[in-house]
């Protein structure tokens, strides 16, 4: 009985301490990422990222489906959009008229030929940085790709928030890139589980210089 006893309160301790080591393992941190322009208000289409700098990063495979950036009224859309290292993007041209799309940036330098609403190979951007992209064509045409290497990270919202959870506790990079920001808004930050921090951004963004599109036939006129 002695013997039985024993190896009972054996697995017992045992199993108290894998419990223990249980909420050890799982804890994560999360980050709130505000991004505010001079007079305060929230600044959408911030691209924010967090990397680790006390240990290795391990990045998850890319989406398997390419996400997709359209052609449509004469513009792209979205005009800002951020992806991890090794997605593909297709480019589907939605109007009745042909594009050029192009980009002479570093991290990916490519074309795609004139084209009207045939389907054209997807994009890999597989190196990290800004991609400019713009049309031949129609000059107004902009937009921007941003490629990451590190699963944590967020493109903001018209409100100018985002929450980046699942932060394994330590030393991150913060970084932040918008189209008009000017100077450099990024930081050393300390995550852990116990303290959900919230990270105001205060970025000055540059004056918009984008080329004004020409009115349509109706009057209409965009950016």
């Amino acid at each position: 009985m002695a013997r039985f006893n024993r190896s009972v309160l054996f697995h017992r301790s045992a199993l108290l301490v894998a419990l223990a080591l249980v909420p050890a393992l799982q804890a994560e941190g999360t980050v709130r990422i505000a991004t505010r322009d001079a007079a305060g208000a929230p600044v959408a289409d911030a691209v924010v990222w967090l990397t680790r700098l006390d240990a290795p990063v391990s990045l998850p495979p890319p989406p398997a489906e390419p996400v997709v950036i359209e052609q449509k009224g004469e513009e792209y859309s979205p005009y800002v959009t951020a992806i991890i290292a090794g997605t593909r993007i297709s480019f589907p041209n939605r109007d009745r008229i042909q594009h050029h799309v192009y980009s002479l940036s570093k991290p990916k330098r490519f074309e795609i030929p004139l084209h009207g609403g045939e389907d054209r190979p997807p994009v890999l951007f597989d190196q990290p940085g800004v991609v400019a992209l713009g049309c031949n064509i129609h000059d107004w045409m902009s937009a921007y790709v941003v490629v990451v290497a590190t699963p944590h990270f967020a493109k903001t919202p018209a409100a100018g928030t985002v929450t980046l959870a699942g932060l394994p506790p330590g030393r991150y990079r913060l970084e932040v890139w918008h189209p008009r920001l000017a100077g450099n808004a990024d930081r050393e930050i300390t995550v852990t589980p116990a303290d959900p921090a919230t990270q105001t951004v205060n970025i000055t963004l540059k004056a918009d210089r984008r080329i004004i599109r020409a009115p349509d036939a109706d009057g209409a006129s965009y950016k």
